[in-house]
């Protein structure tokens, strides 16, 4: 059913998950370093979704750099 702004809604969008499986394949994994990157963040990459998460800090760290920002208010 098309909505009245003419775009289609997510309810007919929906497939399958036999269809989607047919033409969406997954990476396999290569190494044990990139199984355990995909789980586990480092601590740098936390303390970057911290200050993200945080506005002061995010629009502080594009003035004066991640680490100034991230120091001063953590």
């Amino acid at each position: 059913p098309k909505e009245p702004s003419g775009s289609l809604s997510a309810d007919s969008i929906k497939l399958k998950k036999e269809v989607a499986n047919a033409f969406v394949k997954r990476q396999k994994r290569s190494s044990i370093y990139e199984w355990y990157a995909e789980y586990y963040k480092s601590p740098v990459e936390q303390m970057h979704e911290q200050c993200e998460n945080y506005p002061p800090c995010d629009s502080l760290s594009d003035q004066i750099g991640f680490y100034s920002a991230y120091n001063l208010f953590f």
